[in-house]
């Protein structure tokens, strides 16, 4: 048996972890996870979901605030392998080299394509038709380690941030197990990153801001990319824009040409707005919503 010291913090590290802790080849010494942040309206500190499920299954969990604090983790438990989702902390050398397996990595990109903190995110932005996990050593630079396996994942036309990674997530999970498995079996021999690099910096809030100089078919990838809050502005209220088609119009970006089906023109081509958030923070259809603001026709959204 396998004693494992698993990293992980947001929901997509959750399936990686019920699936070590349901296959016996393994045993969960450990969970290491991020502290508890405020969240919501009243910013109560939220436990990350990766918590709450090593707490339902009675696993230990630690929340270290430094890296001096994580190596004595580590020296504590001696885990014979380290595997780390979506943790959040990149770890120094007196951690990934301390388990006799060393540190294994899932990362949702093919590597060396899309490495940082927002690959999802990233690759959805970019259009791109296809994404995938990648399981790899990690070292002492971000997501460059040799690869153990890789896995690709087509990336539907209504994929958004939060069903794509729910798609990569489970499927990631099986991937892991199994290439643990053949890695600690002696069953696999990493291969280096090939091609050239690319990155997937963290998302900044500007970004989340539609421009309506784009595409429309770019556009429509912003909103998917960081659904559900890609926003911009009506009549000086902030709505939220959820979905979105990519329809013929003209028009000046930003421009509602069509007020009965909220058709709003971009830089080429022209997108029928689906479903957004009102400035009350309610869930509407486009049509519902401008129905409610009589003739919009001509009006900018900005």
């Amino acid at each position: 048996m396998i004693e494992v010291l698993f990293m992980g913090t947001p929901s997509f590290a959750v399936p990686s972890l019920q699936n070590l802790l349901k296959d016996p080849f393994f045993k969960v010494k450990a969970v290491v996870t991020q502290p508890d942040k405020p969240a919501g309206r009243g910013k109560r500190l939220t436990p990350p979901p990766v918590k709450l499920v090593a707490t339902e299954k009675g696993v230990k969990v630690f929340q270290p605030l430094n890296k001096k604090e994580l190596k004595n983790i580590v020296d504590e438990l001696k885990p014979d392998l380290i595997v780390v989702v979506a943790y959040g902390m990149i770890l120094p050398p007196e951690v990934i080299y301390k388990p006799p397996y060393g540190a294994v990595n899932l990362h949702a990109s093919l590597l060396p394509k899309y490495r940082g903190p927002a690959p999802i995110e990233r690759v959805i932005l970019a259009g791109e038709k296809e994404t995938g996990n990648t399981v790899m050593l990690i070292n002492e630079r971000m997501d460059e380690g040799d690869i153990l396996s890789q896995e690709v994942i087509h990336v539907e036309r209504e994929d958004n941030r939060l069903t794509l990674a729910e798609k990569l997530a489970e499927r990631g999970a099986k991937l892991l197990i199994e290439t643990l498995k053949e890695w600690v079996s002696g069953n696999l021999k990493p291969a280096p990153q090939e091609g050239e690099p690319t990155y997937a910096p963290l998302i900044k809030k500007e970004e989340k801001r539609i421009c309506w100089k784009a595409d429309a078919e770019s556009v429509r990838d912003r909103i998917r990319a960081f659904f559900p809050d890609a926003f911009t502005f009506f009549r000086g209220m902030r709505i939220k824009i959820l979905s979105a088609d990519v329809v013929e119009g003209y028009g000046f970006p930003g421009e509602i040409i069509d007020d009965r089906e909220f058709k709003v023109a971009c830089g080429e081509g022209a997108l029928r707005i689906r479903e957004l958030i009102s400035p009350k923070g309610k869930k509407v259809r486009g049509e519902d919503f401008m129905r409610g603001y009589g003739n919009t026709r001509g009006e900018m959204l900005k």
